[in-house]
């Protein structure tokens, strides 16, 4: 505990000496304009996440303490003219000493393509697109982004299809997006993943295995389909990324109530032991969820509160690492001590997530305690976070520091 202790302050003064680079007045970042007017233009938004985390319940042979890069990222998007865009996201995820290697080479140490996607204009506020894409239904969560959570991370659960029918939770497919009025709306249809995180290939006769595609083939399980609809009661949140923000510091005045869908025919299988073969199963994914932020006290403190119910449909009895056919509840509240928005500002947050499982009796429930500290806003902050994660017998608990800076 001494050691995550130190490596929390030394973090903490890293981040505090290089403060003087953040933004209080970032005014939209490393934005090129192509012609004088600025309409014409790319834009280069790049973020690391670098973490420390103390794991309580950590075996006797295993050091409690470890450092992550949690993330490192570059997203790049432009226009030359308003009826198209093109985005590209690269980077990188989760690497730590055990996954490190030597050259450079192995698949963790390696940059890859988050999303890559072309969009058209094809009216005012309707769009469509095509490419490796983040336009995804179910929930807000299941569209976060990863710039500015309100929590550490996002809900494990609420990334409902991530390795499962995508890459990292981008999908292969086409989508439209726009709004009419204050009712927002995002559908996709996607080429689902062949080769899933759940590999699994043994013949399991009482639970779906979601390998739908490879286990069947492309003509029955090929194409999955998702969309989110919200309805912006209060200020109106942009449309034109698809990543969803976690808070706006109080800057904006928001209350949405949204629900989305995710459906793929036949995207698990099932063993039929009797005459020797698997028969698809369908996945359908439902959520209605609303977020909250709103100024209080005239003195820059703010609200910021999100809740959401999901019903998870993998097929029967599914369960396999993060994901399970069953219910989940989640939500989570933080309040923002303001004061001078140029000066470092403190929000404490908590978090609860819920799981139900039918192919066990036990419940998976998350506790999540933390803080954000706001050095120059979302562009460079520090958080740590206390977890309880809870499954039946198993029982874990760690602390977590997080440094971030994006630019």
């Amino acid at each position: 505990m001494k050691k995550f202790i130190l490596l929390s302050v030394i973090l903490s003064l890293t981040i505090s000496n290089i403060k003087a680079q953040g933004s209080p007045d970032y005014n939209g970042g490393m934005r090129v304009k192509l012609n004088d007017d600025g309409s014409k233009y790319f834009r280069i938004i790049s973020w690391v996440q670098g973490q420390a985390n103390y794991d309580f319940d950590a075996a006797e042979n295993v050091n409690s303490t470890s450092l992550k890069l949690k993330r490192a990222r570059v997203l790049m998007y432009s226009q030359i003219t308003d009826k198209f865009l093109i985005l590209t996201h690269f980077g990188m995820n989760n690497l730590s000493a055990n996954n490190m290697d030597p050259l450079g080479k192995e698949s963790a140490s390696q940059i890859f393509m988050h999303s890559a996607w072309v969009q058209y204009n094809i009216y005012k506020n309707h769009t469509v697109g095509t490419g490796l894409h983040y336009f995804n239904g179910i929930s807000r969560l299941n569209n976060q982004s990863s710039l500015n959570m309100l929590t550490l991370d996002n809900n494990r659960q609420s990334w409902s299809t991530i390795g499962l029918s995508d890459q990292f939770a981008n999908h292969l497919g086409v989508f439209a997006k726009g709004n009419f009025g204050k009712l927002q709306y995002r559908v996709a249809i996607n080429d689902a993943i062949t080769n899933g995180l759940d590999n699994r290939v043994d013949s399991l006769t009482n639970q779906a295995i979601y390998g739908g595609k490879r286990l069947l083939g492309s003509k029955d399980s090929g194409f999955n389909y998702a969309g989110y609809f919200e309805y912006n009661v209060l200020d109106q949140e942009s449309n034109f990324l698809p990543y969803k923000v976690g808070t706006y510091l109080g800057s904006k005045r928001i209350l949405n109530i949204g629900g989305g869908f995710f459906y793929h025919p036949s995207g698990s299988v099932i063993y039929d032991d009797v005459n020797e073969y698997f028969v698809g199963q369908d996945v359908l994914i439902v959520a209605i969820d609303t977020y909250y932020e709103a100024p209080l006290l005239g003195n820059n403190d703010a609200i910021t509160a999100y809740a959401t119910f999901q019903s998870n449909d993998y097929g029967k009895n599914y369960l396999y690492s993060a994901y399970g056919t069953g219910n989940m509840i989640y939500s989570h509240i933080g309040y923002l001590f303001g004061g001078d928005v140029t000066k470092p500002r403190f929000q404490p947050y908590v978090s609860y997530a819920h799981n139900s499982y039918n192919a066990v009796d036990d419940d998976k429930n998350v506790l999540g305690i933390g803080a954000n500290l706001y050095l120059s806003g979302h562009n460079s902050k520090i958080s740590i976070e206390f977890k309880n994660d809870t499954f039946g017998e198993n029982i874990k608990n760690t602390i977590t520091v997080q440094a971030m800076i994006y630019l």
